[in-house]
């Protein structure tokens, strides 16, 4: 319940409500938007995913919505890559839960390449 969080988790919640479907932020934007010291957001940017990740109102908020900042899908409910395709040089493979992140994401008109990635950089919703 909405009782329980904190204050801080209230306000990431309540801006991702702010992006629309169709868009897609990033872990990074969004800690940049929630702080107002650029040291602060790149720590922050690791507290984001973590709450994300223990999101309770999913997919009401829409933490589907929120991607690497190398365009890649990332993560969803905890479940990053295992093995197959490639990030960064490492072998990816797409686990179930990535898998109905794509899909939902896919279902709002935001498109990746077979590899996870972003095809359309004019999707990212770049905040208020």
């Amino acid at each position: 319940s909405s009782s329980t969080l904190t204050l801080h988790l209230l306000q990431l919640y309540d801006l991702l409500l702010k992006v629309p479907p169709g868009k897609v932020s990033t872990y990074g934007q969004l800690a940049s938007l929630l702080s107002s010291s650029p040291r602060a957001a790149f720590c922050l940017a690791i507290a984001v995913g973590t709450a994300l990740r223990n999101n309770p109102f999913a997919p009401t908020v829409p933490c589907h919505r929120i991607i690497a900042s190398t365009g890649y899908v990332g993560g969803f409910s905890g479940e990053w890559t295992k093995g197959k395709g490639k990030m960064k040089g490492r072998e990816i493979e797409q686990g179930p839960k990535v898998t109905e992140k794509l899909e939902l994401l896919k279902s709002e008109g935001v498109k990746f390449d077979a590899r996870g990635q972003l095809k359309d950089k004019g999707c990212l919703w770049e905040g208020l």
